[in-house]
């Protein structure tokens, strides 16, 4: 999301407050005065103090992980799970495993790429088994490290879908027509990094960490990573971006220069045509965002994705498009205000995002939310709120999927809307996808 602190040069909107050293873990140039390391370069080395504080953090979160196992016995089981902490990368690895062992024919999961370090990227395949083809959601949390929310929602989720599949009759005709893939973390690396950071151990800042933990060889840069919402093949490099290694917003040396936007390219890419929504959830700002991040570019079906009309189809009243009646569900829940709209106009332009590419590649609903709060905490949300932004923001989220399922497969409920016909949504698609793959060859000139 948006730029927070540390060295600002100006790249980045003042948004979010709080320091975040652009060169911490492993990067020592700014943490040299801290008398923790003793070497600058890649091959950055611990002094004796910040070794033995390093290893008292690795042996906390070790401990923390092995009792949800129960003393290392992997007999646990979900009800054990606390959804309301923030878990390290170890912890919630386990609970993915373990959610596809209690629900057999229902979930599984699938190691779809390698994070720049060689750690796995594993989604969740949540889905009813069918005899017809089925079509698709995606969602993913976790793509920018300090957004700690995010993959706590993304596992929320989960257990909410779990939960209630088999008494919300909708539901269970969604998961027979859809399945769901949710990557918790897609940002391995570096939330491993700011979780360092968890338990208040470490003697230098990792907390609020944003970028992936590429190193290129680059003689004139020693900073680490790439923001990853900035490295996809959308109007890449364009707007909203720096071409300083060392800035939260660095969009790489080229498109899908990141490993893992390249696993979330080949992943999602190849079954674009069955899959109904892309979400990508971030913090924070309270927002849901829709194409595009470049201010001169509009998505075709922006008034469907965004806009309130009177259906003329149906009884009276007026229908919530899909993002506001999404922020009318997530404001049922707790009364939290959400604003809907595209990232220039509402937030600040941006290119080479998730949310973007999506939408280029052809996925009609593609939004980005941005959760809890507006400023109060920003990235360092309390735990105790946790639950209630969890709840909302699943309102919020099953209001979006409802209407992607309810309308490719021509439920009407008091939700839906007028069914756009299959050639012209498909002409609509192909006119528009031509027209910015040109804007997308001219953006490399300009």
């Amino acid at each position: 999301m948006a730029v927070a602190g540390g060295e600002r040069r100006g790249e980045g909107p003042p948004f979010h407050s709080g320091y975040t050293c652009n060169r911490c873990y492993l990067c020592p140039a700014q943490l040299k005065h801290r008398g923790v390391w003793r070497y600058h370069g890649d091959m950055a080395k611990l002094g004796l103090a910040g070794l033995l504080v390093l290893g008292l953090c690795v042996q906390r979160h070790e401990g923390a992980a092995y009792s949800y196992m129960k003393n290392g016995q992997q007999d646990w089981n979900l009800n054990e799970y606390k959804y309301t902490t923030y878990h390290p990368m170890s912890e919630i690895s386990m609970w993915m495993e373990q959610v596809v062992k209690e629900n057999p024919g229902l979930v599984s999961s699938e190691v779809y790429g390698k994070t720049f370090e060689g750690k796995n990227i594993t989604l969740l395949k949540i889905g009813l088994q069918s005899g017809s083809k089925k079509k698709a959601v995606w969602m993913d949390c976790g793509i920018h490290a300090r957004e700690w929310i995010a993959p706590a929602f993304c596992q929320w989720f989960v257990k909410e879908i779990l939960r209630t599949y088999e008494t919300d009759e909708h539901l269970n005709l969604m998961l027979k027509n859809v399945d769901i893939y949710v990557t918790p973390v897609l940002n391995v690396d570096g939330y491993e990094v700011s979780l360092a950071n968890l338990n208040g151990l470490l003697a230098f800042q990792t907390r609020l960490w944003r970028k992936t933990r590429s190193k290129f060889q680059n003689a004139e840069c020693d900073c680490y990573g790439t923001d990853l919402n900035r490295n996809f093949y959308a109007n890449w490099g364009t707007v909203g971006i720096s071409e300083d290694c060392c800035s939260q917003i660095y969009c790489g040396p080229r498109p899908l220069s990141e490993v893992e936007a390249q696993a979330v390219t080949d992943f999602v890419g190849s079954r674009s045509a069955d899959i109904l929504c892309f979400l990508t959830i971030h913090s924070y700002g309270q927002l849901i965002l829709v194409p595009y991040g470049h201010p001169q570019i509009a998505a075709p079906n922006y008034d469907e994705l965004v806009k309130k009309e009177e259906r003329e189809r149906e009884r009276k009243g007026e229908r919530m498009r899909v993002g506001l009646a999404a922020a009318e569900a997530i404001k049922s829940v707790h009364g939290m205000n959400y604003t809907v709209g595209t990232s220039p106009d509402v937030l600040y332009p941006n290119s080479g995002s998730s949310r973007d590419w999506a939408r280029l590649w052809g996925i009609p609903f593609s939004f980005t939310f941005e959760l809890r709060d507006k400023g109060e905490h920003g990235f360092e949300l309390p735990e105790d709120q946790i639950q209630p932004a969890c709840e909302e923001a699943y309102a919020g989220a099953h209001s979006i999927i409802r209407y992607v399922h309810d309308k490719e497969f021509g439920i009407t409920t008091t939700t839906s809307v007028p069914i756009t016909t299959p050639s012209a949504a498909t002409a609509t698609v192909a006119l528009w996808t031509t027209i910015l793959a040109c804007s997308l060859t001219a953006a490399t000139i300009l």
